[in-house]
């Protein structure tokens, strides 16, 4: 196949409907608009959720909950990703990082205790749950809030 060969498939591709250009192309005189009212109007159309006066739904809905706007949230790190690691290395952000095993810091990162740890560590993280805590040390580990 050569690129002169190339063209689009069977029926993907139409002509632009062109209106007001004759009664006979049959989109003339009112160009597919019909007879006066507010669609037939340039520029005649309502704006999202506007349902002819009536009270929209999205502000008869109830709102729920409340938004921190000082909310902080934390990179997650599990245990198991911690295997990765040769045994007896320190683990700070920046490897976790080179790793992959973050893309972004957020507001800083958390150590979670979800799988198991089987090498020697040295942790230093932002925050860290105590089953997280206990199971690094319990492998012979150490860990340092930051």
């Amino acid at each position: 196949m050569k690129l002169h060969e190339l063209h689009a498939a069977e029926g993907s591709r139409r002509s632009r409907k062109r209106v007001g250009r004759g009664t006979s192309s049959g989109y003339g005189k009112t160009s597919g608009r019909g007879q006066k009212g507010q669609l037939a109007r340039q520029g005649g159309h309502t704006r999202l959720g506007f349902e002819g006066g009536q009270m929209p739904l999205f502000r008869t809905m109830p709102k729920r909950g409340f938004k921190n706007i000082n909310r902080k949230e934390y990179s997650v790190v599990n245990l198991s990703d911690l295997n990765k690691f040769a045994d007896g290395s320190e683990v700070t952000i920046e490897s976790l990082k080179e790793n992959g095993l973050i893309k972004k810091e957020l507001s800083g990162v958390k150590l979670l205790a979800k799988g198991e740890l089987k090498v020697k560590l040295t942790v230093k993280v932002n925050k860290v749950s105590a089953a997280a805590k206990e199971a690094v040390e319990a492998a012979g580990g150490t860990v340092e809030v930051i």
